[in-house]
């Protein structure tokens, strides 16, 4: 919440994924993106996925594309097509961000850009009071903080089960944590690296301190792989 030339404004938990997604489309642009070759980091059933218009909604690598079609990319239409959140409140979402200071516009592009160092640090001291998350009944779904597959190699002991996004196509048994927004599982199936940015989020909402601070760590790597 801050406020701006006399009013209000509330920030929503989807704003938080959302400039997540633009920071993963500013890697992809600068060559930072991890592309996942190996399978089995889908913690889901993939063989139904349909992800369509891959040459606007992919990944995409900037020595191929014009200035247009990198600001196609940022559009509200491409940004509500690849996060699931609704069209009028991706634009809404976008302003929020730029009223508080977590986003600002391209000066060459105009498109929307994540200020990557305030929202390092709004997640690090300030999500889990805001957006907090606590672990619920056990379910099957998407494994997330340190036991998501994507982030295989960097598991901490988690207890008897594991953090997971309600998921009926999940392939993990865990106790059910609310995501950080309503359409997340839609989101990451679309994007292996917003996977890892929003466990490791989920990380630092949950975590013991031995998990927050692995994965504070991981997630300043990757961000300051940003220019």
């Amino acid at each position: 919440m801050s406020r701006d030339v006399g009013r209000l404004v509330y920030m929503k938990s989807q704003d938080i994924g959302l400039l997540f997604k633009l920071t993963c489309l500013k890697m992809q642009e600068e060559g930072s993106y991890r592309q996942f070759e190996k399978s089995g980091w889908q913690d889901w059933d993939s063989e139904r996925d349909n992800i369509q218009d891959p040459e606007l909604f992919g990944v995409f690598h900037p020595t191929n594309y014009s200035d247009n079609t990198v600001v196609e990319r940022y559009s509200v239409r491409a940004l509500a097509h690849v996060t699931g959140i609704s069209k009028s409140q991706v634009s809404l979402a976008l302003q929020r961000c730029i009223d508080v200071g977590l986003a600002r516009r391209d000066r060459k592009l105009g498109i929307p850009r994540t200020n990557t160092k305030a929202l390092f640090e709004f997640v690090v001291y300030g999500l889990r009071y805001v957006f907090p998350a606590r672990l619920g009944t056990v379910t099957r779904g998407i494994a997330t903080s340190l036991s998501a597959s994507v982030l295989e190699g960097h598991l901490m002991s988690t207890g008897e089960f594991v953090p997971v996004w309600f998921d009926a196509r999940g392939k993990t048994k865990g106790q059910a944590v609310e995501p950080l927004f309503k359409t997340a599982t839609y989101a990451v199936r679309r994007d292996a690296e917003l996977y890892a940015l929003l466990a490791l989020v989920d990380a630092i909402r949950l975590g013991k301190p031995r998990e927050r601070n692995m994965a504070i760590e991981l997630l300043q790597h990757r961000l300051d792989a940003i220019k």
